[in-house]
């Protein structure tokens, strides 16, 4: 599994543009990928700030939709619209979400070019704090 929550600000007078975009990926996102486990957008209580939770069956489904072509097609019009972004990799608390735990994985030997920068740039990164309430060791 691979989740994120995406914290997003947008430039002033952008939030029309932002919000279309939005709806634009979440259409291409449900209706054409497979892996895809949650992928929403919601408004923030202070002013221009949205958040974006993307959860995936593994690490691959969420490379997968990174380089889509609906997603690729949108990466002009997020720039245009987008003053900050910071993406926080989330776990799941076990029993309180149907979510399973995010994993880091490899994106293969079979990786195209794109997918093997969205994996050094968007790497999944599980936190040694979670491996304790996990049952895991580091």
């Amino acid at each position: 599994m691979a989740t994120i929550l995406a914290h997003v600000t947008v430039k002033p007078g952008k939030e029309q543009q932002w919000e279309q975009t939005a709806r634009s990926l979440y259409r291409g996102t449900h209706d054409t990928e497979t892996a895809v486990r949650r992928y929403e957008y919601w408004r923030g209580a202070e002013p221009r700030t949205y958040y974006v939770l993307l959860s995936f069956d593994d690490y691959l489904g969420f490379l997968a939709h990174q380089t889509a072509d609906h997603h690729e097609n949108q990466v002009g019009p997020i720039g245009d619209a987008v003053e900050s972004m910071r993406l926080e990799w989330i776990d799941p608390v076990a029993g309180a979400s149907p979510l399973a735990p995010t994993e880091m994985r490899d994106p293969g030997p079979d990786a195209d070019d794109l997918a093997r920068r969205y994996a050094r740039t968007h790497a999944a990164e599980v936190q040694e704090w979670w491996l304790p309430l996990r049952g895991s060791t580091p």
